[in-house]
């Protein structure tokens, strides 16, 4: 059989092929690293204040609602307007080069842009008053803020670690007047006392694993 392509045009073929796909590679990574990172487990996030929560909440025994105050009301716990921060500082430390950037915050009518250290993907759906209201508290996702100079991630957020909780709720919630307790921690029994809070939040625990309470 006559050959139809010469061997140079055969050879043309191939490298305009792997040239192609070797550029469907380089612009898969170059896109996979053109999105933000989530911060490493551990790592503490540079915010544009350096907001300690060992300070305010662990030594001056702020609750977090007084920040996050939509934490029990909305999907998210919110973060504080620059008004929050003056209530304190527009008296105490008030000419610290640290926190030039809430008063320029107020000066200039913008609010500080601050870095999530939790940041699920967009096709997770996860609403805060809902955990709240069934026992969920602070520390056991966000860890011990209250020895935290500066703020870092501590869970993996994987489904997986989710799942945890999702199939056996009776091993991590707590009384609701303890959710925003720091100093929390689960005692022997429980199991057995996780096992009566599930009954009296009437947590369906035959449907939290079902897709559509993460992905709706």
């Amino acid at each position: 059989m006559p050959q139809i392509f010469r061997p140079s045009l055969t050879l043309f073929i191939k490298l305009v092929f792997f040239g192609a796909l070797l550029a469907l590679v380089v612009l898969v990574v170059a896109w996979r690293m053109s999105i933000e990172p989530r911060p490493a487990i551990e790592t503490a996030v540079r915010q544009p204040v350096p907001f300690s929560h060992k300070h305010h909440v662990g030594d001056d025994g702020l609750d977090c609602r007084y920040c996050h105050s939509t934490v029990e009301t909305s999907r998210f716990a919110g973060l504080p307007p620059t008004s929050t921060c003056l209530t304190c500082h527009s008296q105490l430390f008030r000419n610290a080069p640290v926190l030039a950037p809430v008063f320029a915050s107020l000066q200039q009518e913008q609010p500080l842009a601050w870095t999530r250290v939790h940041d699920l993907p967009d096709f997770v759906y996860f609403d805060h008053s809902i955990h709240v209201a069934k026992g969920v508290g602070c520390t056991t996702c966000h860890g011990p803020v209250d020895r935290m100079p500066l703020t870092w991630r501590v869970a993996p957020l994987t489904m997986q670690w989710c799942l945890e909780c999702h199939r056996a709720p009776e091993k991590f919630i707590r009384p609701r007047e303890r959710v925003f307790d720091t100093t929390w921690q689960p005692g022997e029994d429980q199991i057995a006392q996780g096992k009566k809070l599930v009954a009296a939040y009437h947590i369906r625990t035959g449907q939290l694993t079902d897709c559509s309470i993460c992905h709706r």
